[in-house]
């Protein structure tokens, strides 16, 4: 547990809970914004060479799906060009490469989960900058884990649950997207997996892709339903009342998602000997840890 590890994109949603994770191992370093500039080649490639790391984890990624659309280069400086330079360095020094793909790398025309081998065919910019990255640590080195997860929240940042928390305290009714098929994954239980695997990187069965999620399905209505169930068992304040079912054409957004992006994860359940846990169990835990935040925020308001 002595391997020097370099964390990059700490601050984020992700990057919080993976130093939790990490705290076990006594020598991670974890640098974000303004520290570090994925947009700036020569300060990602000059910070790898100072630290000289063993292992390299980016958490770091540009995740505004909607605003990619008008940020196209933004987006594939950070997701795409970023990680093959990490790639390249990391390839360098011997070291290993840790890093995040997503579900929109697919474009959900299948009916059953999808494998780490099958088509991938983005709808959007982000998930073609996100694919670029893939491919860009692919052609640049082999000692690289790529995490493909979907539906990501937790604790820390922006998320879909954090948004119903909040409308769910203004409002009676939220209408939700009820025609879109995923898995919700929390932050704490993809963490403790790249924590599970660190000490096996050296496992020649162990580099390449993976799909990592929580168990079972469900669609953003099915999701919302149950972060409220979950959130009044809890004691969270709510107004909200109904929640709506809507079709995606009734949300138009910039930026098209797919269908249907369930994954499979038999590979990674087979590497860590288990399965992942169910998304329902992911979110009461998350809704658990966060509602000391929420109630101490809360009544600082009232």
């Amino acid at each position: 547990m002595s391997q020097l590890i370099l964390l990059i994109g700490s601050t984020g949603q992700l990057g919080q809970q993976l130093q939790q994770s990490l705290t076990p191992y006594p020598n991670v370093i974890a640098v974000a914004r303004p520290t570090i500039d994925l947009i700036q080649p020569d300060n990602l490639r000059q910070l790898i060479r100072e630290v000289q790391p063993q292992v390299v984890i980016n958490a770091a990624a540009y995740t505004a799906v909607d605003k990619a659309e008008s940020e196209p280069q933004a987006a594939k400086a950070v997701n795409a060009i970023a990680p093959g330079i990490l790639a390249q360095e990391t390839e360098k020094l011997g070291a290993f490469l840790i890093h995040f793909s997503t579900d929109y790398v697919f474009d959900g025309c299948q009916s059953h989960p999808y494998q780490e081998t099958d088509k991938t065919n983005p709808l959007s910019v982000y998930g073609e900058s996100k694919l670029g990255g893939e491919l860009a640590i692919r052609y640049n080195g082999d000692n690289h884990l790529i995490f493909r997860t979907s539906w990501v929240y937790g604790t820390y940042g922006n998320n879909f649950v954090k948004t119903m928390l909040k409308l769910g305290s203004e409002r009676e009714e939220i209408r939700v997207v009820t025609d879109q098929i995923g898995s919700p994954t929390w932050t704490g239980d993809l963490a403790n997996a790249v924590a599970e695997l660190l000490p096996h990187l050296k496992r020649p069965d162990i580099p390449g892709t993976y799909h990592y999620t929580n168990s079972g399905v469900a669609s953003w209505y099915d999701f919302a339903v149950a972060i409220f169930e979950e959130a009044q068992h809890l004691g969270f304040s709510l107004k909200v009342q109904r929640v709506t079912p809507i079709a995606t054409a009734d949300y138009p957004t910039a930026a098209q998602r797919p269908a249907y992006s369930v994954l499979s994860c038999a590979k990674i359940s087979k590497v860590l000997e288990t399965h992942p846990p169910h998304w329902r169990q992911g979110l009461r835990k998350m809704l658990a840890e966060y509602s000391h935040t929420y109630e101490s925020t809360n009544s600082l308001r009232r």
